[in-house]
């Protein structure tokens, strides 16, 4: 199983093994918060149209595709993140 990991999640599982990390005092609680943001966060409350070039389209489609997801919701999440500020521009780091 150790064998397939990448570094990043070889080096979370041996934080977790290694006894960093703690249980919440109220899990149960912190879990049903975490789901009712969830919730919260991806409700569609409204549905608007959007006018694309057919390129960038395309690249919508193309880059859903290899996320697994519907190109509808990688658009939907770009534009959260950004509108959130946490969509990075890597030619600014």
């Amino acid at each position: 199983m150790k064998d397939r990991l990448d570094p990043e999640e070889k080096a979370l599982l041996e934080s977790i093994e290694n006894g960093e990390w703690e249980t919440l005092p109220d899990v149960e609680q912190a879990r049903l918060d975490y789901q009712k943001i969830a919730k919260e966060t991806f409700n569609k409350k409204r549905k608007i149209n959007l006018r694309l070039t057919e390129r960038d389209a395309e690249l919508a489609q193309i880059r859903a595709l290899q996320e697994g997801i519907p190109y509808q919701t990688l658009l939907s999440s770009v534009i959260h993140k950004y509108l959130t500020g946490r969509l990075v521009d890597r030619d600014r780091l």
